[in-house]
């Protein structure tokens, strides 16, 4: 099968790697990374615009196609796709707003009656420092657009709410500070199927201890303990199927949940697979991706969910220097295959290759993955592993896989 994945991150390298596994699959990525170019074809391109895409995949007489990053989407890949009938993975752009708009997002739960966060939404930064009277602090300032998963302020004060209003505004989302563990529950759906992966947890700030500004991710991990079968049923029955049946959603519908003591309620939706979520994800799964994809994108999901490796995931993100503020670039990376040689599967975010090895080239640089019988084994060996390899100004979160505050018991 000729398989063509969007995107040049991490989890693309993750995806490419997992369908590897399938005998006989020709993969094709655009544009690609260095580390996915050791599985696949690498296609050049210098942007992911939707025309562009399909007229790759037209010319490779592609099978299937799955995106991975969110423009794309919200920019109607998957409506020209189909209007070519071009198998794809992934919502139309009208399913799309989900994430392409947190206004319209947080508007869709109130509907459908989705347990959320008390909100507001407001267009002018005046009708935001007055909904500031109404809320207490913390209180979440929330970009209304695609931000690459930094447009998401906490603010402690008035002074940073107003600070926070003044740099994302002026449509904005006003909301309620939740307490409690977050988890990500993934369900891939074919528009009238919906099949929940296992439950993951993304570690979004850039310091140990959940402090540090907000970045796309630092390390994730995925372990079927983190929810329960009974709130599994809760969440699939209160989120997932209300959005199914309401929109016919197809691809991958991320629910960012906080598990609060009243139940779960849902943060927000992403309608593609997490990153670096996707990197512990693929790498405990155990089946064959490429069927449940082109099911999915054929409408012949069913409900048999997939299967997984025994254990826990976990995923380590190394990053630049400065990220994820402006962050250095060029450094030379050594010790990829000492941790390969370990046991770790080294995925690509932000490499590139020249004629003395793989540099930096981006501000998350590497996922070093690895799984375990237990969550505490597999992170023990993923930073046994990390130690292998060095750049310059590299940094990296040493507590992922560790309980937030709220599930120790010396909270």
């Amino acid at each position: 099968m000729k398989i063509l994945v969007v995107g040049s991150g991490g989890r693309e390298h993750a995806l490419i790697w997992r369908l590897a596994k399938r005998p006989g699959s020709q993969l094709f990525c655009m544009p690609g990374n260095p580390g996915i170019a050791r599985l696949a074809e690498c296609i050049p391109s210098p942007d992911l615009n939707p025309e562009a895409i399909l007229a790759t995949a037209r010319a490779l007489s592609v099978e299937l196609t799955i995106v991975g990053p969110e423009a794309p989407l919200v920019a109607g890949i998957v409506d020209l796709f189909r209007n070519a009938r071009m198998p794809i993975v992934g919502p139309t752009a009208d399913m799309a707003r989900l994430e392409g708009s947190k206004v319209y997002a947080k508007r869709f739960f109130q509907q459908h009656r989705i347990p959320t966060a008390r909100f507001e939404a407001v267009s002018t930064a005046s009708e935001a420092i007055e909904a500031l009277n109404r809320f207490t602090y913390p209180v979440v300032i929330k970009a209304d657009g695609l931000a690459a998963g930094k447009g998401v302020v906490i603010a402690q004060n008035r002074a940073d709410a107003e600070a926070a209003i003044a740099t994302h505004g002026p449509l904005l989302v006003i909301e309620e500070f939740l307490t409690g563990p977050e988890v990500s529950f993934i369900a891939l759906c074919d528009g009238r199927n919906a099949v929940p992966l296992l439950p993951s947890r993304d570690h979004k700030r850039a310091l140990d201890g959940d402090n540090g500004p907000n970045t796309g991710g630092m390390g994730a991990y995925c372990d079927a303990a983190l929810l329960s079968p009974a709130q599994t049923t809760q969440i699939m029955e209160q989120m997932i199927w209300p959005t199914v049946e309401s929109t016919a959603f197809t691809g991958f519908l991320y629910a960012g949940l906080i598990m609060t003591p009243a139940g779960p309620k849902l943060l927000e939706y992403n309608v593609r697979l997490g990153d670096p979520e996707t990197q512990a994800l693929m790498n405990h799964f155990d089946d064959d991706l490429a069927a449940f994809l082109l099911n999915a994108a054929h409408g012949n999901l069913g409900s048999e969910a997939p299967r997984w490796k025994e254990g826990a995931s976990l995923c380590v993100v190394l990053a630049a220097q400065g990220y994820p503020g402006p962050y250095r670039s060029g450094d030379p990376i050594t010790g990829i295959p000492e941790a390969e040689s370990g046991g770790a599967t080294v995925f690509h975010a932000g490499t590139r290759v020249g004629w003395s090895g793989y540099s930096t080239a981006g501000g998350r640089v590497l996922g070093v993955t690895s799984t375990g019988p237990s969550l505490a084994q597999a992170s023990a060996t993923t930073y046994q592993l990390v130690k292998h390899i060095h750049f310059e100004g590299m940094h990296y979160r040493r507590d992922i896989g560790a309980l937030p505050k709220s599930e120790r018991e010396d909270s």
